[in-house]
Order: structure tokens, then C-alpha cells, then sequence
């Protein structure tokens, strides 16, 4: 199968457009280096000797303290950001989180943010409602993709999906965080968050060209540069990259095109940094998410290897975004800073999910066409503190942050009594007419969505007795907006504004230099329903009124440890999640909360000299009304780890094993998600060419034993759909370093 051109609605053919864009990106990287000789040469030195020279440490967000130091091996970081309060190590702070590094990305070669998130035994990747977007279920609770923050920054990401490349850490915190980040505007991450950090020039040159390909023929190429100038204070980086032709999954081809510039400034008191990015992202015949009616067993999932999908559904992209940031030395006690960020995205999908409705496998399936067209702004201005009184260190934080969301929506589907199929003998048919229930004008979609949030939040880290005992307090005030309009006239069919305050209490005491206790309270906020005017046919007393914002309560105690070269966490917790219904008088409301109860063993380093690894277990125990949730394993146990072979120097083995428990796909415990692991094996090899450079090749199998499974069990509320994991996937690079 042919991938259509990024960018194009036609067909093209994949290698012409795969090459002319690296010939592209080759000559953008040998400009960068035309650009670094000039600016060596003695005449532009000598307008620059007024300036001292700069050790430089790469910072995304702008921050003094620039990016937290890679812990052993390498594979993760000493921490990330936590919210308000910046970034931390993951030692002085009473919350939990895992900072994946740009090192381990591009030695598992991930393509995704998805990919590096399989690293993390409590988190899952699963699929949006009725699409392709990722998901990422965190203590058995959803993060939707465009629910990930940009260096704090909701929404500007593209919604769907988003490609390694951009990315230089990925940071997971577990657990509620409205106080620390704001409620996030879609709705979701009320078991954690996802926070990115963009690609910095760090102070030597670079210049990386990586080509590859993988199971499917499917080809790839990419550009990684970066120079300093001006003695180091302003910083330039550039990458890109393309992805086109067919998947390991037969039928099924992507093509990617991505490119992300990154800049910035290091003053005495002033620094800045600016990113702009564009992402192209086109599936065709992608695997589908499955649902199963009520009283079918959850049967076997199909072969991974051929995709069940009609070949005339597709899902399209495109995004551009940016931001910008600064951040100033009012004195040494106080600093500001201030962030501005955007993003334009366009989506284009037909789509054919479909419903098995027998036990020999039957499905029926019906089509769905949609367009989405999203304008976004978002922004934070804040001031933070570092200030002592007698024996007591303050770190106090003030802040206040805006959201604004305008989306453009259609739809049409086809008639909803659907094509007769099978789930294991999948035929390729017509496309039916998407003529019988229509929403809006495909070619000129109204605005049917309006969300708006804003928040002030004030904090304090406060330190006692030589940084031993760290205690954190907080409240933030935030109002959720949100306007829904008719898809055909425009006129507005829902309104909700509501606010709530939202507090936060941590406490941290260092037992000794290499073990933390610590404990917290936060809370977590979505917005509240609306009261339908029936539900279950009966009228509903309260019709129309808005529910305020709903609360989830979290409590989490736990252990931290720093041995040098390994080191992990031990925590407990329990969250209580609102959820509303009719009660016997007929009022719309708030009845019960369900339970979220569980246990995370974490730990990650170089325990031996050449043997790094990143492991983990963790247990969940949810309760709904005396029945587990949708899409909770109770157990989930990764392991990923890397050797450096003792006969060959540059000779590096890798593996990483998945272990996901059963759950359930229904609300009534009847349909059970078999259990499920993977194993992934590779190889890495890194030599120096004559001429100096370093060459590395990477050789990957995803899925060594060709599994088929199902990978994961709903990510809406309510909804129990199952998507197809990814069969046996070979993945091979090569890079040059110049």
C-alpha cells in the first residue's frame, strides 16, 4: 500500500518524497555548519570579546537551574517539573514522578510519546473514543493526549499523537495534580500527569542524520542540530523527520513529517526561549478500536500481522505550534517569568469501528467522517521565591494561567445498521454513503466548542533543619468555562461556569542521606455535568442545572531511596473520584465516589558497572459500587534493561518485558480482557569512523514472540472498546554523529 504524500490529499509515490525531503534536511544541517564556521572567524570574535565565555546548562522552560542532571545509566533523570513549583529532584519533593531521557528515546528508537510511556509500570497506552488518539491510563484513569503539558502548558501539542523527535524528556507524575498544573482542560488526568520538554543546543556542536526502516518496508530519516553562538548564550536547534510507507501490519502505512525549532537566550538576569513546531501525522487503514455487545465473551484477538480495516479509512493531522518564555532576576531572592503559547491544528478522518455481535465473531460496522479544526492560547505569568528567615528557607510561588479553546466540529455517518463483517476473515467492501445522520457541513465546519479556564494558585516549599524536613503548601482558585453550540445553526445548546478552590499539603523528611518519607494530600478537578432532561427514560427534576466541579481526593504516603547508582520509590495510595446519577427523587447528582487503591514499586539506575535498568510493579484495587472499573489492571510489571557486552567494545544488548494483568471491558464484570506480555529485544552498536565521527547502529524486535493480544480496555468513562497490540516489529537504524 501506498502512503499518501505528507501534506497532499493525493498519491505519490513514498521514496521520491522520503528523499527529497532528507536532501532537504541534509542541506539544512550542512548551512547550521556553514553558520558555525563564520561565526568563528577572528573578525566576529573580536565584537564578541566583551563577553565572557558561558558554560551553558540547556534549560527548556527558561529556568536558572536548567535541565536536572541524567541519574545513573542515564535512562531517566534526578527528577522533573512539579508543576508551580518547577523543576525538582525527585528526593526533595513529596510527590512521585519519572523523567525519561532523550538517551533512552533514541537508543529504543520510540516514535512516539506512547512509546517511551511503555518504559512505566503504571501507565498503559490505550486509544481516544472512536479514533486514533493515544491515551495514557495512569493509576487505571485516563490522560488524554492533548491533556499533556508543553514545558506546563496545556493544549498546545498536537492532539492526536505526538512523534519523539520534538521531545527531550518526558516527565510522569502519578496521581492528582490540579493544584500543581490546573485542571486540564479536556477533562482527564486525574491519575496523573504528562509534561514534555522540548530539544535545547546543548554547548558542544551537533549535527545527528539517523536513516532506518522497519518491518513493512516503511522508511525514516531525521536531523538533529544544534549550534551555540555569541560565547554560548544563545543557543539554535533544529530537527525534523520523516516516516512514510506500510507498518507491520499488513494493509496499513503512516506517513510523519515533523520539524521543531528551538532557541534560546541566557542573560545575567534575563533568559528566553522560544519553540515553533509543525507536525503532519497521516494514517491509512490503521487497526481499529473493537467493541463487543453486551453478552459476547471477550474473544481472542485477531492476527496482529493483518489489519481488519477497510482500506478506505483514514485518519489525518496537521498542527503548528509555539511558545514563548521568559524568565527574570528581579534580584537574588525573586524572579518572574511569563509564558505565551498557540496551536492551529486541522483533523480529517473517516473512520469504521467495529462491533462484534456474536461469539463466532461477527461484527457489524458502520462509517464515521468527522473534521476538527482547533485554535488554541494558552499562558502562565508567575513569580517565585527563594528567601530565608532565621533557620526556615522559603520557596514561595504565585502564579496565574489561561486557556482558551475554539473547535470547529462536523460529522456524518453512514446508516447505523451497518455492514456485516468478521472479526477474523475481515473483507474489504464499498464505502457506504455517510449520508444518514449529518452534523454541521464537512467543507465548513461552525464553531461547536468553547473552553476557557483560568487559575490563581499561591504556594510555599518551606525547609527546615538543613533541607531534612520539606514542607509543601498550597491553594489554587480555578474557573472552568465550557460552551457547546449546534452543529447546524450555531446557536448555543450548553453553558457551564463554575469554580473551585483546590489545596495541597505535602511533607518530606530525609531519614538519612539516602532515604525520604514522605506523605501528601491533593486533589483532582474536572468539570461538573450538566443534568439531562432524561436518564434511564426518567424526567429529570434538576434538567439543565450545572453540577459543580467535580473533586477527586487523593492520599499518598510512601519511601524514597538514592543509593548513588540505584535508586527507586515504595508508595501507597487511595483516590475517591465523584460520580453522579439519578437519585430515588428524581434529581440529578452527585451519589457516590468510586475507589482507587493501589501500591508502585519503582527503581531505576546502573546497579553494576554496564548494566543499567528501569523496573517496576504496581497493584490496583478499584471499587464501583462492589465492581472493578473499565480498563484497571490489578497488576502491571515492566523491566527494561540494558548490558554492555564485555567481548566487544560499543556492543550494547537491550530488553524490556511487559506484564498486564486481566480487566474488565464492561461496567457489569462480565467481559474479561485476557492477561498479556510482551517481550522486547535489541542490539546497539556505536564505533568511531576514521574521520572521528561516531556511527551507531540499532537493530530492535518489538513483540520477539508475535503475541496477539489485546493491548488495552477502554480510556472513556463508561466505554469498554479493545484495541489490537502491535505484532512482531523489527526497527533498524543508523546515526551519524558529525
Amino acid at each position: 500500500m501506498k502512503s499518501r504524500w505528507i501534506g497532499s490529499k493525493g498519491s505519490c509515490g513514498t521514496s521520491r518524497s522520503f528523499w527529497c525531503l532528507a536532501l532537504g534536511l541534509t542541506a539544512l544541517g550542512a548551512g547550521f555548519g556553514v553558520a558555525q564556521e563564520e561565526a568563528e572567524e577572528p573578525g566576529e570574535a573580536d565584537l564578541m570579546e566583551d563577553l565572557a565565555p558561558l558554560v551553558v546548562q540547556a534549560s527548556a522552560d527558561a529556568s536558572a537551574e536548567g535541565l536536572l542532571d541524567p541519574y545513573a545509566g542515564g535512562q531517566v533523570a534526578r527528577g522533573g517539573r512539579v508543576g508551580i513549583f518547577g523543576p525538582l529532584d525527585y528526593m526533595s519533593t513529596p510527590f512521585t514522578l519519572t523523567a525519561y531521557t532523550e538517551e533512552l528515546i533514541e537508543n529504543q528508537q520510540a516514535q512516539s510519546v506512547g512509546d517511551v510511556l511503555l518504559n512505566d509500570p503504571s501507565v498503559r497506552v490505550a486509544r481516544g473514543f472512536g479514533n486514533f488518539q493515544q491515551l495514557y491510563m495512569v493509576r487505571g484513569l485516563p490522560i488524554y493526549s492533548d491533556d499533556m503539558t508543553y514545558n506546563g502548558l496545556y493544549g498546545l501539542l498536537p492532539r492526536q499523537y505526538l512523534a519523539a523527535e520534538l521531545v527531550e524528556r518526558v516527565e510522569v507524575l502519578r496521581g492528582a495534580n490540579a493544584f500543581l498544573n490546573g485542571a486540564a482542560p479536556g477533562g482527564s488526568g486525574l491519575g496523573g500527569a504528562v509534561n514534555v520538554l522540548p530539544k535545547r543546543a546543548p554547548n558542544d556542536p551537533l549535527t545527528e542524520l539517523t536513516a532506518g526502516i522497519q518491518s513493512g518496508g516503511q522508511l525514516y530519516g531525521a536531523l538533529d542540530t544544534a549550534r551555540r553562538y555569541q560565547d554560548g548564550r544563545l543557543g539554535v536547534r533544529l530537527n525534523g523527520a520523516l516516516r512514510d510507507g506500510d507498518t507491520a501490519v499488513d494493509g496499513e502505512s503512516v506517513g510523519l513529517g515533523l520539524l521543531a525549532l528551538g532557541l534560546d537566550w541566557r542573560g545575567e538576569r534575563l533568559r528566553l526561549s522560544a519553540d515553533l513546531g509543525y507536525q503532519n501525522l497521516q494514517r491509512d487503514a490503521t487497526q481499529p478500536s473493537i467493541t463487543f455487545n453486551p453478552g459476547v465473551p471477550i474473544l481472542p484477538a485477531p492476527d496482529a500481522s493483518t489489519s481488519i480495516a477497510q482500506p478506505w479509512t483514514y485518519s489525518d493531522e496537521e498542527d503548528f505550534f509555539g511558545v514563548l518564555r521568559g524568565e527574570y532576576d528581579l534580584n537574588d531572592c525573586w524572579t518572574v517569568w511569563a509564558a505565551l503559547g498557540a496551536r492551529e491544528g486541522d483533523e480529517d478522518n473517516i473512520f469504521a469501528n467495529p462491533t462484534v455481535t456474536a461469539a463466532n465473531g461477527t461484527t457489524s460496522t458502520y462509517r464515521f467522517d468527522n473534521v476538527r479544526e482547533d485554535s488554541i492560547w494558552t499562558g502562565e505569568v508567575g513569580l517565585r521565591g527563594d528567601v530565608n528567615t532565621g533557620p526556615v528557607r522559603h520557596r514561595p510561588s504565585l502564579s496565574f494561567t489561561a486557556y482558551e479553546l475554539e473547535s470547529r466540529n462536523a460529522f456524518a455517518f453512514s446508516s447505523f445498521a451497518g455492514f456485516a463483517g468478521n472479526l477474523y476473515a475481515p473483507l474489504p467492501v464499498a464505502p457506504p454513503p455517510a449520508n444518514a445522520f449529518l452534523g454541521g457541513s464537512l467543507a465548513a465546519p461552525r464553531v461547536t466548542e468553547e473552553t476557557r479556564t483560568s487559575s490563581f494558585a499561591l504556594a510555599d516549599m518551606v525547609s527546615l533543619f538543613d533541607e531534612r524536613l520539606i514542607l509543601v503548601a498550597g491553594l489554587r482558585y480555578q474557573t472552568i468555562e465550557s460552551y457547546s453550540y449546534d452543529y447546524n445553526t450555531g446557536l448555543q445548546t450548553a453553558g457551564y461556569d463554575e469554580s473551585e478552590l483546590t489545596p495541597v499539603g505535602g511533607i518530606l523528611y530525609q531519614v538519612t542521606p539516602k532515604v525520604s518519607t514522605y506523605v501528601n494530600y491533593i486533589e483532582g478537578l474536572t468539570r461538573g455535568d450538566i443534568a439531562p432532561a432524561t436518564s434511564g427514560g426518567v424526567p429529570v427534576v434538576n434538567a439543565g442545572q450545572a453540577l459543580a466541579p467535580y473533586v477527586t481526593k487523593q492520599f499518598e504516603t510512601g519511601v524514597k531511596f538514592d543509593l548513588g547508582c540505584f535508586g527507586g520509590s515504595i508508595g501507597v495510595f487511595q483516590s475517591e473520584k465523584p460520580v453522579a446519577g439519578l437519585n430515588p427523587s428524581g434529581v440529578f447528582e452527585e451519589l457516590y465516589d468510586q475507589r482507587y487503591r493501589g501500591l508502585e514499586i519503582s527503581a531505576f539506575g546502573e546497579p553494576a558497572e554496564g548494566v543499567r535498568l528501569i523496573g517496576g510493579v504496581s497493584f490496583l484495587d478499584t471499587e464501583r459500587g462492589g465492581l472493578d472499573q473499565i480498563g484497571a489492571p490489578e497488576a502491571q510489571l515492566n523491566l527494561v534493561g540494558e548490558w554492555d557486552l564485555p567481548f566487544l567494545e560499543g556492543l550494547t544488548a537491550d530488553g524490556r518485558f511487559l506484564y498486564t494483568s486481566s480487566q474488565f471491558a464492561d461496567a457489569a464484570n462480565t467481559q474479561e480482557v485476557p492477561s498479556w506480555t510482551r517481550v522486547d529485544l535489541g542490539l546497539r552498536y556505536t564505533t568511531l569512523l576514521e574521520s572521528g565521527q561516531a556511527l551507531t547502529f540499532r537493530a530492535r524486535v518489538e513483540n520477539v514472540l508475535d503475541d496477539d493480544y489485546w493491548a488495552s480496555a477502554g480510556g472513556f468513562p463508561g466505554a469498554g472498546y479493545l484495541t489490537v497490540g502491535a505484532p512482531r516489529t523489527l526497527v533498524f537504524s543508523a546515526t551519524c554523529a558529525f
